[in-house]
């Protein structure tokens, strides 16, 4: 599977975007896909994941109820909603597909097998 991120930029605190995922391969709806980020001097965290049925969703914390993750198989793509950014959302975004089996291995990054390139996503104050 080969991932594409798209969708980051330059916003303000309080502003919206929404990052796209795009995947290559006929096996991409069997595949749990996350969100993680990385911010400067820090080390990669888990965002957001969402099962091959796009049934069940997961979130961090700290973007619980501002984000919304979703996918659409017929498209091979998953999207981020990103609303209420805050400056401290400010990183790299990236998209990942693996087969995570237990809750607690959603957040895990090495439960996913593929990795997108990523995409800035930078909020202002």
């Amino acid at each position: 599977v080969q991932l594409q991120a798209s969708g980051g930029g330059l916003v303000r605190a309080g502003a919206s975007l929404r990052l796209s995922c795009a995947a290559s391969g006929r096996t991409f709806s069997s595949y749990t896909m996350g969100w993680f980020r990385q911010a400067p001097g820090k080390e990669r965290e888990f965002v957001a994941a969402i099962t091959w049925s796009g049934l069940s969703t997961y979130y961090a914390d700290a973007v619980k109820g501002r984000f919304t993750i979703s996918r659409d198989n017929a498209k091979n793509t998953i999207y981020l909603q990103m609303n209420s950014l805050k400056p401290e959302d400010t990183a790299v975004y990236y998209c990942a597909a693996g087969y995570p089996k237990y809750y607690s291995d959603y957040g895990s990054r090495g439960m996913y097998n593929y990795w997108g390139q990523g995409t800035q996503v930078t909020v202002s104050s």
